[in-house]
């Protein structure tokens, strides 16, 4: 019988360059990708200084398909939005598509999370300090989340349809990281902005190691105010009991 050894060594061989040449593969790939950055700039009457935080940026690649079927839970990782002294924390959170949101309850008293956004409504019912509840979010858009039992508590989660996405820091600075080059349709939202040329956006950019730059992205007040909301069975907010699990 012939000697199985010069298989066996072949075979190695055969894996040591396959890892070699995926190395080299991945290292290439990560060396290629680019990060896209931009500035945030906001115009309104007045001099005082504007927070130019929380304007979600997201590239999406040109001839992608739309968001099908959501992924499975926790496909697009995991995200938290904290309960705390009767706020929800961050109030805008950006997540792609698949993503499963957790609300942790870090208050002494109950809290109920409901969202009534047509894409993704939900209902966490009623749960106490210390314990945590959350949703995957399948649907593309913003998703408007209340607490029903304190009306003063909103949040707002964007949902994307890429994985390349951002959003800007008080001074108006975004970056969206590990971008493979290729050709983009550029996205912008803001609770309260609107770009100054609405038909300007989505565009469509290219991206390489040469060019990845958004330049200044000019938003104005469009002058919408939080709206108004009613409770999740669509009655306006009654007055809390008495008691210390209601504050």
């Amino acid at each position: 019988m012939p000697s199985s050894r010069p298989l066996a060594r072949a075979l190695a061989i055969a894996a040591v360059l396959w890892v070699v040449v995926q190395g080299g593969s991945s290292a290439a790939l990560q060396n290629s990708l680019v990060t896209v950055t931009g500035v945030v700039a906001l115009a309104r009457k007045g001099t005082t200084p504007l927070d130019a935080s929380a304007v979600a940026v997201w590239l999406k690649p040109v001839g992608a398909p739309p968001a099908g079927r959501a992924p499975a839970v926790g496909a697009g990782g995991r995200f938290k939005i904290v309960q705390h002294h009767k706020r929800f924390d961050p109030h805008i959170l950006v997540v792609p598509v698949g993503a499963f949101v957790e609300f942790p309850n870090l208050d002494p008293f109950f809290h109920n999370v409901f969202s009534l956004f047509d894409g993704k409504r939900f209902d966490l019912r009623l749960y106490e300090a210390g314990t945590s509840r959350g949703v995957t979010l399948n649907s593309p858009g913003p998703c408007y989340v209340f607490c029903n039992i304190h009306p003063d508590m909103s949040a707002v989660i964007l949902v994307v349809d890429s994985p390349h996405y951002g959003t800007s820091n008080a001074s108006g600075e975004v970056s969206v990281p590990n971008v493979p080059p290729g050709r983009y349709l550029v996205s912008i939202w803001h609770e309260r902005y609107t770009p100054e040329s609405p038909t300007e956006f989505p565009k469509t950019i290219t991206v390489s190691q040469a060019s990845a730059s958004l330049g200044t992205i000019r938003l104005v007040d469009s002058g919408r105010m939080p709206a108004e909301h009613k409770d999740k069975f669509g009655h306006d907010y009654a007055p809390p009991p008495k008691s210390p699990l209601y504050p």
